[in-house]
């Protein structure tokens, strides 16, 4: 495992490469923000390098419940993340069991906005999934832009264990119920926990068996406070509702 704060890339992670001279402005990059752990990663990755200026975050938010797409988190949570992040919040909305087509549709419509204001390189974080990192990068060069991958390749266990070893803090928020129990929705993604988790389960889920939402880590300007509400049943998947704390914890004693 690499040491705290070692951020190193795969040489690929951010192909197509284009060298740049010293002097040269730093890329500004629009990020492919979900609000959770590989985000977060890959976020924190990117602002260890000189070379590279986040501009913004894009997030996906389900039309009608108001949450980000797949993850399930509340909006309100989203515009904190970014209030705390300092950044620029680019929302896209689609609606429930939104098809290729509306998506592609939507997404297009957001990124040419964002071509016209000068951005032309978008950043995801995504792992080791190639057909989905394919189609990433597909649809953005259709646009003239470049996608890259910040985290892409590295191990997973070496992943969750850094995501701990930073600093970060996030709770599980979504879970498919065919590859993890019920309990796991609402947890903290904590190394007993992933110590835990079936053979066969992805330690950063990146075969979709769960999602976080990431409410501390380096990254943040300050912790957002939470507190874990029901788990419910939708469309598959287990979700625990996460809502903003707005009382402050009580002292023990008093």
């Amino acid at each position: 495992m690499s040491r705290k704060g070692d951020q190193r890339m795969p040489p690929d992670a951010l192909t197509p490469w284009e060298p740049k001279a010293q002097h040269d402005a730093p890329t500004p990059v629009l990020f492919s923000w979900s609000g959770g752990k590989d985000s977060a990663l890959a976020l924190y990755a990117l602002r260890q390098r000189a070379d590279f200026r986040i501009a913004g975050l894009l997030t996906t938010v389900t039309e009608g419940y108001d949450r980000i797409s797949m993850h399930g988190v509340r909006r309100t949570l989203l515009l904190k993340q970014a209030d705390r992040l300092g950044l620029p919040l680019h929302e896209v909305g689609i609606p429930p069991k939104c098809s290729n087509a509306v998506y592609e549709s939507r997404m297009e419509q957001a990124l040419r906005g964002q071509l016209a204001a000068g951005i032309h390189t978008v950043a995801f974080g995504d792992i080791f999934l190639e057909d989905l990192r394919a189609y990433r990068e597909q649809n953005i060069a259709r646009l003239r832009m470049r996608a890259i991958f910040p985290i892409w390749k590295r191990d997973t266990v070496e992943l969750v264990r850094e995501f701990s070893h930073l600093g970060f803090r996030a709770i599980v928020v979504s879970v498919d119920p065919g590859k993890l129990d019920r309990s796991c929705a609402g947890r903290a993604l904590t190394p007993e926990f992933v110590q835990e988790l079936p053979a066969g389960v992805d330690p950063c889920g990146e075969n979709g068996e769960f999602h976080t939402f990431v409410f501390a880590g380096p990254i943040f300007r300050r912790p957002i406070g939470i507190e874990r509400g029901d788990v419910v049943d939708r469309d598959g998947y287990l979700f625990c509702d996460v809502r903003e704390r707005t009382r402050p914890r009580k002292t023990p004693g008093r």
